[in-house]
């Protein structure tokens, strides 16, 4: 299974002045991000401001992006949510707008069981013929996905995939000791991708990716073929660039950084805000270390 590549950016949702979303923005940075290293967008995932955003909103910017970045990029539509009900009707409609994929968040807040989780994504792949990436994030959920229900859903035939942002290379071991070789496993911290890959992981879906999408790309390229020298230089170059964007909440630094590129992005809806002038300060000085910034 290599149907989404090996480098994937959750793209940030870009707003307007008066709150928003800002669809001619959007298809600029889809094509930004096609342009420079991203073989999958994925629209309306948590960097992308999913919970304050209305289905509406969500299959007008797949459209945009998939429209944008047809031919040249996979699009991954996030309907994941704490309602199997509500993320099956967004996943019929995200398919309809020709999306290649969609990934399903860990239901957040009601705290399901292990048999909860795989019933709502069995239910979830059931209803849709597209590939499915699941999504493990427990620090967003207070729910962590054992690798025991990973490996059951894997049986699932267009469950192809899951994001893992638990943050233990252990769960990533026992996911790939017990998953078929075609399971991917997407690192979801841009700080753990090259350790995951050490492991068995197969890519990321990246934040950093929006400011440094080719320099992570050329990391993996130098991995899959052998240079672990030269990832590790590489990975170790990038990481203070992966720790502030992260130096507040996701997608708040992320939004800044795109600014600075000169993509205007906007500020995060409430309850998120923008990032703080010392905190923007903080981002530039790591960006401009990487060569990142524009050059008048």
């Amino acid at each position: 299974m290599d149907a989404f590549g090996r480098i994937l950016t959750a793209m940030v949702t870009p707003m307007k002045e008066n709150g928003e979303v800002d669809y001619d923005v959007a298809a600029e940075l889809a094509c930004h991000l096609s342009e420079t290293g991203s073989e999958g967008i994925v629209v309306a995932g948590t960097t992308g401001e999913s919970p304050v955003l209305s289905s509406a909103e969500k299959c007008q910017l797949l459209k945009v992006v998939k429209g944008a970045v047809s031919g040249k990029s996979k699009v991954i539509a996030g309907t994941g949510s704490n309602d199997t009900a509500a993320s099956i009707e967004l996943t019929k409609e995200a398919e309809k707008t020709g999306c290649d994929g969609i990934m399903l968040v860990t239901p957040y807040y009601n705290k399901p069981s292990q048999e909860g989780l795989y019933q709502h994504f069995k239910a979830v792949a059931s209803e849709t013929g597209l590939p499915v990436i699941l999504y493990n994030v427990p620090g967003r959920t207070a729910m962590n996905m054992l690798p025991e229900t990973v490996a059951r859903l894997a049986e699932i035939e267009n469950v192809v995939a899951v994001k893992e942002a638990s943050g233990s290379l252990n769960q990533v071991a026992d996911i790939k000791r017990n998953t078929p070789d075609d399971f991917l496993v997407y690192s979801g911290d841009d700080f753990l991708t090259l350790p995951m890959l050490s492991v068995g992981g197969y890519g990321v879906i990246s934040v950093a990716a929006h400011v440094a999408g080719d320099m992570i790309r050329e990391m993996l390229t130098f991995f899959v073929t052998g240079k672990v020298k030269a990832a590790r230089e590489l990975h170790l170059k990038l990481f203070p660039l992966y720790k502030v964007l992260f130096i507040t909440t996701n997608p708040v630094p992320v939004k800044a950084a795109v600014e600075l590129i000169g993509i205007n992005v906007g500020a995060p809806r409430l309850p998120l805000v923008r990032a703080t002038e010392e905190e923007v300060e903080a981002i530039k000085e790591e960006m401009d270390k990487l060569g990142l910034l524009p050059q008048n």
